[in-house]
């Protein structure tokens, strides 16, 4: 199959990308990505390894494709993230080092996938894969720092994992991206956390109690966004605030319309249909409640 000739789809070179099949995939990735940091596995997981704290454990299993770096590097990558919440890493790479946390992380995904029973014919598999893989491979890394380190990753040999892994390089890419465009806008990383609660796509108490910004610097977060005019004086968010956050969203897009040039719109949005069912799966396992039926966002 040639990747510039998908059927009803011009060679990708003299096409450019649509940005509605641009959001369209970055959504199905970081939806077939999440179930990750949600699943029972990833806890068994990392209590194998001798942490139960799931803070601490989701920071070594994101982070452990970087190497055993310092925990203020796993914050400047993460971004959103207080210094108090992943300062609770440190000690990490002492308890197991971050190969061990990689090979726990593989092995948790292909069990959790595999109890939900995810839906993935040796075809479908080896189609998403002629997508993903090109993606991957043709991706400009400079900047892109936790996309880049889950890309120098060699991927296991159960190709479920495999496949999921390259959907990982590609949703941590556009996650990259996003941080850019956010240092654009002025939104530092407390400030990005508020404006997204206030959207409603994420629920304000996950992401205090996950990120752990104190009610000084969350109140100070918001009296920024407020004096922006993104927010009014409860808090609630204005139309200049939603017109703002659908402006980043799709400058982020615009970043990304790079990343799936290789395989133009018709792949892209081939990918997106082929790796649906581990969302799909993981959706009627009951595995997204706590996000409100959101599993697109993170």
């Amino acid at each position: 199959m040639q990747l510039d000739t998908l059927p009803g789809s011009a060679p990708t070179r003299d096409r450019p990308m649509d940005l509605d099949a641009v959001r369209d995939v970055s959504r199905a990735v970081s939806a077939a990505h999440l179930f990750i940091y949600l699943a029972p596995e990833t806890a068994e997981e990392a209590a194998e390894l001798g942490v139960t704290d799931r803070g601490p454990a989701y920071l070594a299993f994101r982070s452990a494709a970087m190497g055993a770096v310092p925990w203020q590097v796993t914050l400047a990558a993460f971004y959103n993230f207080s210094p108090r919440a992943v300062r609770a890493m440190a000690g990490v790479w002492d308890t197991a080092p971050p190969e061990r946390w990689q090979a726990a992380r593989f092995l948790a995904a292909g069990r959790a996938m595999r109890r939900v029973n995810v839906r993935l014919t040796e075809e479908y598999l080896a189609e998403a894969r002629s997508l993903i893989d090109p993606v991957v491979a043709g991706a400009d890394y400079a900047g892109k720092i936790l996309a880049a380190a889950n890309a120098s990753v060699a991927l296991p040999p159960d190709p479920l994992v495999a496949l999921w892994q390259q959907i990982t390089v590609a949703r941590e890419w556009r996650g990259d991206a996003h941080l850019v465009v956010l240092a654009d806008n002025g939104l530092g990383p407390c400030d990005c956390l508020v404006l997204h609660t206030a959207t409603g796509h994420l629920p304000t108490a996950l992401a205090r109690t996950t990120r752990q910004w104190d009610d000084e610097k969350w109140n100070a977060a918001t009296a920024r966004l407020v004096a922006r005019g993104w927010l009014d004086s409860r808090g609630i968010l204005t139309d200049a605030g939603g017109a703002a956050h659908e402006r980043i969203e799709t400058e982020t897009d615009e970043h990304c319309a790079a990343l799936w040039a290789p395989i133009g719109n018709a792949g892209a949005q081939r990918f997106a249909s082929l790796i649906a069912p581990i969302t799909n799966a993981f959706t009627a396992a009951g595995t997204f409640q706590s996000l409100r039926g959101r599993p697109d966002l993170e």
